[in-house]
């Protein structure tokens, strides 16, 4: 696994991406700087950072990268693998639809414990933006997004970017 950094517009700032020869395997929004080895193939630091270039400047609306799993497993994966199949770009699902679709917490029936679950499941997403948890919202809002406010600021513009919420004063994104 190495890592390479891509400059964004987010309020987090730089991503910090790992790829393996599978595909990209962690992104992370905050405090990856100086982690190790860096990656140093060319095609690989051209693709990810094209594609993530594009997409936050509102020219993709795909990524179309390689996803390495190996870093979630069982139900986490599951879940993951979920929404990133069946949420598309501009369309939100909660937490619980999000558990209910997945089918794997069929059975439990302690209410709410599935939406808690998954939000946590989220805030451990090791491939986020690719397996977007930023369109995972809770019933009554935008719920959370790791990272403490500025990960409500990275979701929020992330929302905005892809036309779910309606641009602030504050807006910094592609129009």
């Amino acid at each position: 696994m190495s890592w390479l950094t891509v400059e964004t517009p987010l309020p987090s700032g730089p991503l910090h991406i790992a790829v393996t020869a599978q595909g990209v395997a962690a992104v992370g929004y905050l405090g990856r700087e100086g982690e190790l080895p860096r990656c140093t193939d060319e095609s690989k630091i051209a693709a990810v950072t094209g594609r993530v270039g594009e997409y936050l400047a509102g020219r993709r609306r795909e990524l179309e990268l390689p996803i390495d799993w190996s870093l979630s497993t069982g139900p986490h994966r599951e879940v993951l693998r979920t929404l990133f199949h069946e949420v598309p770009y501009g369309r939100t699902i909660t937490y619980g639809e999000l558990a209910a679709r997945s089918g794997v917490f069929a059975g439990v029936e302690e209410p709410g414990l599935a939406a808690r679950t998954v939000g946590q499941m989220m805030a451990a997403n090791p491939v986020a933006l690719l397996v977007p948890c930023h369109r995972v919202v809770a019933a009554d809002g935008i719920g959370g997004f790791g990272g403490g406010r500025v990960g409500i600021d990275v979701k929020r513009w992330l929302l905005t970017l892809e036309g779910v919420l309606e641009p602030t004063l504050d807006w910094n994104g592609p129009l």
